[in-house]
Parts: C-alpha cells; structure tokens; sequence
C-alpha cells in the first residue's frame, strides 16, 4: 500500500488539494512526481511525506479549510470525528519527561510509544522518526512538536496511537521561529489517511484553541488528557 503509484486525481483526493493546484505544483517542481510517458503520477509514500510537511506549515486559514474538508469527507455530523478518546489514553500521557536535547526526546518519546503494548518494532520506528526529524523538524512553533515516521507504515503498530510528552524544561528542536520546545505529541497510525487527518486535528488545536497553555497548566497526565479532549470538542463545536 505504502509504495503504490497514484494517478494526479486520486493524489488530488487524498491530501485535499483541486487537480488544478496540485498540477500548478507539479509544473513548478514544488512536489515530488514521477512521469509515465505523458501521465504524471505519485509514489505514494513520498507524497504522504510531502503532505505530512505541507500540513505542519499551512496558515491557520488554510488549515482551517483543509481540516473541514477531511471531516466532512469522513462523517456527516463533526462530533463523531472524535480523535481524542480513539487515540489517546490518560497512561499514555508522559507529564515530565526529562529529556534535555532533541536525540534524548525522540529516544524518551519512542520507549512512551512502547508502553502502549501497540507498536511492534520500536527501533524501526526510531530510525524513521529521527530521519524526519534530519529532513526537517516537526516542532510548528508556540512551544509544540508532532514527531512521526517520515515515510508511513502499517506495519509499524497493531492499532493507531498518540502518545504525549511535556518536558522539564524546554528544548530546541528545530522550529522554524527558533522558539524551544516542550509539548511533544508522537503520530502511529496504521491507516495512512487517518495520520494526515490526526496531525491535522492536533495543529487545529495547538493553532485554535488554548490547548497547549492548559497542557503546561496541566497538574498531572489526567488533567492533560482533559485538556486535549477539552480542544477538540472546542474545535469540533466551530465546525
């Protein structure tokens, strides 16, 4: 699945962008393509890593814009597109990780991911993670990073997951505003739709509510898982 080629309308459709823009993409050089005779197509893991990216970087109106879509797309009523009570668990929550450089947060964040009992390989994971982190970092600004594998694979976890990690102290790790970091969400979906859709949720949240504010508030992981459930049922609502 992860290596199947896609035709420029079915690439259109999943990462939410008309045929025309992402043609207008294509003739610009601005995503990676491949070319079959006169017919452009897309390795489907290299455009999950270029999505993945582009999602990370969208202004808040375009992302807005992209997130109601996925969610339209998926349910007819936005309060069934709960994320929060699918993926997350209050004993998945690390509310002081003491990781004081980016290789030691991946490391921590990585062994959180173990405790779920979901992920199968967890080196292979790590190995994925940091090659992301080496080609661009996950850290979005205001304090906050969403690490995952660069290239997605189902066979990395038995079911889809996030974990949460708020450091001792902030650390630098890569934001493009040069602010440190110390909230640390790690993404492991086994279905590569609902991994655009989940890191799309969690920048709606970080972007739109007072979510990462209440998760430094937070007095221990419970109160943080509240808070998450909190944002999203906040983001939810606007729909």
């Amino acid at each position: 699945m992860p290596h199947r080629i896609l035709s420029l309308a079915q690439a259109a459709r999943h990462i939410r962008i008309p045929e025309r823009e992402l043609f207008h993409l294509v003739q610009r050089d601005e995503i990676p393509f491949v070319r079959r005779g006169e017919e452009v197509c897309f390795e489907h893991r290299v455009l999950d890593d270029w999505a993945q990216r582009r999602i990370l970087g969208l202004p808040t109106a375009s992302l807005t814009r992209h997130h109601r879509e996925e969610v339209a797309d998926r349910t007819k009523q936005a309060a069934e597109d709960a994320l929060v009570q699918r993926l997350f668990r209050p004993r998945w929550i690390e509310a002081s990780l003491r990781s004081r450089t980016k290789p030691a947060v991946i490391r921590d964040m990585v062994e959180l991911a173990s405790k779920t009992d979901c992920l199968y390989d967890a080196a292979a994971l790590q190995q994925e993670i940091e090659e992301r982190e080496a080609a661009g970092s996950t850290a979005i600004g205001a304090g906050a990073a969403f690490l995952h594998a660069r290239y997605h694979d189902p066979y990395f976890a038995s079911d889809s997951f996030v974990v949460l990690g708020r450091s001792q102290q902030q650390i630098f790790f890569g934001a493009q505003d040069g602010g440190q970091t110390d909230i640390f969400f790690l993404i492991c979906c086994t279905d590569d739709t609902l991994h655009l859709h989940t890191l799309a949720r969690l920048c709606m949240m970080a972007h739109g509510t007072m979510l990462l504010s209440d998760l430094r508030a937070a007095a221990d992981a419970e109160e943080m898982y509240l808070a998450l459930d909190r944002a999203e049922r906040e983001i939810l609502k606007a729909l």
